[in-house]
């Protein structure tokens, strides 16, 4: 537990250049924009559905 805390403390540019790299080597740079959109379009639809629930309750209070 005590080594798992130490590992994620030391993450810093050197590692976060790794992991692009190793991102990029996997999918390819073609993939990623492709992958950065779909995941733009699902963090939209989840903002647009959590408005509507909010909305909802609103409207029902009024009637």
């Amino acid at each position: 537990m005590i080594s798992l805390h130490i590992f994620l403390g030391m993450i810093g540019a050197p590692q976060i250049i790794l992991i692009v790299v190793v991102i990029l080597l996997l999918f390819g740079g073609r993939k990623i924009p492709e992958l950065m959109r779909g995941l733009g379009s699902g963090i939209k639809e989840f903002k647009d559905a959590t408005k509507e629930e909010d909305d909802d309750p609103k409207i029902d209070s009024k009637n």
